[in-house]
């Protein structure tokens, strides 16, 4: 079988990007080129690609205006942002060192390139959810966050289309059942 080449991006949850952060000491920021370019997100603000090396985003073509170093205060306030506005979190990879994380892209469904470009590739995360339908009042919460189609309504009902599931998480986190959790993808 042949080895996929991985993506730049690829999603993961948001227990994840806290210990990537947790893993470095320094900051940057940029603001996200895709808001840049399309105007205002209605979803969030713009400067929130983060990085964790200053040499990165000059020497790969960093997207977006504003780079800034920035305290660890600043990127827990983008952590909340990502939280309360559902945001997709995507870490970048350094090529050609794909093992390498470098910075973190913060997406939603109503400006960036990613969820608007069917031909920007991210790679599916670890972890993938699994949905106990007792717990299920099919109230549709999780649909709503659900940017990747894996969980649908038809007919009021809750449909799962586990395969299409990337990982990222805001199905769990907005569950009022709790009857969803992130497990190690096989």
């Amino acid at each position: 079988m042949e080895e996929k080449t991985p993506s730049i991006h690829y999603v993961c949850t948001h227990e994840e990007a806290v210990e990537l952060i947790d893993s470095h000491d320094n900051f940057w920021v940029s603001n996200c080129g895709c808001r840049e370019s399309r105007g205002e997100c209605a979803r969030s603000r713009k400067d929130l690609c983060l990085f964790f090396a200053n040499d990165w985003y000059f020497g790969n073509g960093g997207t977006g205006a504003d780079f800034k170093e920035v305290t660890r205060s600043f990127v827990d306030d983008i952590l909340q942002e990502a939280e309360s506005k559902q945001l997709v979190i995507r870490p970048f990879r350094n090529p050609p060192l794909m093992e390498k994380v470098v910075g973190i892209c913060f997406c939603c469904d109503d400006c960036c390139g990613y969820f608007l470009d069917p031909n920007d590739k991210c790679d599916k995360g670890v972890y993938i959810e699994e949905t106990n339908l007792d717990l299920c009042d099919d109230c549709g919460i999780c649909v709503d966050v659900c940017y990747f189609k894996a969980r649908q309504k038809d007919n009021g009902q809750l449909i799962l289309e586990q395969d299409n599931c990337y990982g990222c998480g805001l199905c769990m986190d907005a569950c009022p059942e709790g009857g969803i959790e992130m497990v190690r993808r096989k």
